[in-house]
């Protein structure tokens, strides 16, 4: 059984990130790439420093270039099972990739999550070209253009109100009724946001994107936001006992670390801001802090010892 400092699940941003740093480290990792990032259909990425406007698929292909110096080996195959060691020191994890096993004394988590999509015909077809998440990374190209909100309650009214910064043409789909207070309905009044609460029947296009109604009327936008349900991309995080919130996300320290010793996670799966540079960022945090764990087992192990000062708090640095 190989043996590696590190296993890191899931090569999107976060995980890309993670292998860089922990590469970088002097550590061995086993970087598993399950396959396609969340935002593989959107014709490109915005915000990213220095690399605006790159499709997702060509800033995954540069991210793996940029470990070809490190001792990290790229599978592109998903972890099966991830089960804690059996050993003498009793840390440690066995992972399940395919029918091998490899041992990791840390597992990191970057495993994202999956978009449970309105279920409208011809909407899946058409989300990450016409049919958005974030304005952030998708309203600029989409500045005064003529825009739809699909959603309702809350969540409806705040992403209309947003998408108004980049468009002076919304309109807020409820796909039924909208189920707004009179105040939020006003708050649409005073912005020219206009309100249909007629049910979707489907939607077509290919430059604009149309949304045919029940009452047979039709409106055409240039592209629709919407906020979409999300659930974890892989069952392991549960599997293994980390800890999840009310809203399926793994639960974490402001380092990453999960509930879980020896496991940490980052990016979307934590309910982080989903920006892909915020992805990255938690990626960094994660790997900084598991290496900082590795750090100090591997001086314990030497009988040596980092010694905290008078005022430092209990359990700093510590695994």
């Amino acid at each position: 059984m190989e043996h590696f400092d590190a296993v890191i699940v899931g090569a999107g941003p976060a995980g890309l990130s993670a292998a860089l740093v922990l590469g970088g480290g002097r550590r061995k990792v086993l970087l598993l790439d399950g396959g396609p990032s969340r935002n593989v259909r959107a014709t490109a990425a915005h915000g990213v420093f220095t690399r605006d406007c790159t499709p997702p698929g060509d800033l995954k292909r540069l991210g793996l270039a940029d470990l070809a110096p490190y001792d990290v080996t790229v599978l592109s195959s998903v972890a099966r099972e991830i089960r804690p060691a059996v050993n003498a020191a009793g840390d440690g994890f066995t992972v399940q990739v395919e029918q091998n096993w490899y041992f990791a004394r840390r597992v990191l988590f970057a495993t994202g999550v999956r978009d449970v999509l309105p279920g409208i015909p011809g909407l899946r077809e058409r989300w990450g070209k016409l049919v958005h998440h974030c304005p952030y990374c998708d309203g600029w190209p989409n500045r005064q253009a003529k825009l739809a909100v699909l959603g309702s309650h809350q969540e409806g009214h705040h992403l209309a109100l947003s998408v108004r910064a980049w468009s002076d043409h919304v309109t807020l789909l409820t796909d039924g009724p909208d189920e707004l207070t009179p105040v939020q309905r006003a708050d649409l009044q005073k912005l020219d946001i206009d309100l249909v609460d007629t049910r979707i029947r489907r939607m077509t296009g290919t430059d604009t994107i149309t949304a045919h109604f029940e009452d047979r009327t039709t409106r055409t936008f240039d592209a629709i936001f919407l906020n979409p349900t999300q659930t974890q991309n892989s069952t392991l995080p549960a599997a293994l006992g980390c800890e999840l919130n009310d809203k399926s996300r793994v639960v974490v320290n402001e380092n990453g670390m999960t509930s879980v010793r020896g496991v940490w996670a980052a990016g979307d799966m934590t309910g982080a801001p989903q920006y892909i540079i915020s992805a990255a960022a938690s990626g960094h945090t994660a790997a900084v802090s598991l290496n900082t764990t590795l750090i100090h087992e591997n001086v314990r192990a030497e009988g040596a010892a980092f010694h905290k000062s008078p005022d430092e708090e209990k359990g700093v640095g510590e695994a």
